[in-house]
């Protein structure tokens, strides 16, 4: 049986990834803490991140051992029935230590696969 397409999943990473970096640009933590509504933003991509995530083959996972798989899957769960939990100095250290090495592996398997997604996200 042949697997999905999984550029539709990983176009929706690389921008996730593009609307949290826009939003959290200049911003500090305490200013992040302070504004719920960039929170909000912030829990939205992070739970497309990991919706998408979670259609990503084990192949393309495997490639990049790096990035927490399970913690990336398991990030929406917590953000939709645990919200009340979600400390934002978390969300701050996961957008700072671990999305740009997600965003990286997404852009180069779709490069890999000759999709433009600065193309495709422009026309967004």
């Amino acid at each position: 049986m042949r697997q999905p397409d999984m550029t539709p999943r990983l176009l929706d990473i690389v921008q996730a990834c593009d609307h949290i970096r826009t939003v959290l640009e200049g911003v500090s933590l305490e200013a992040f803490e302070a504004d719920w509504q960039k929170r909000w933003l912030i829990e939205r991509g992070f739970e497309i991140i990991s919706e998408a995530s979670r259609h990503l083959d084990d192949a393309f996972k495997a490639r990049h051992p790096s990035i927490p798989w399970p913690r990336v899957a398991s990030l929406g769960n917590r953000l939709r029935h645990e919200y009340q939990r979600v400390a934002p100095e978390i969300l701050w250290k996961v957008t700072q230590d671990e999305l740009p090495l997600l965003e990286r592996a997404c852009q180069e398997e779709l490069l890999a696969r000759g999709v433009d997604y600065h193309q495709r996200h422009t026309n967004k």
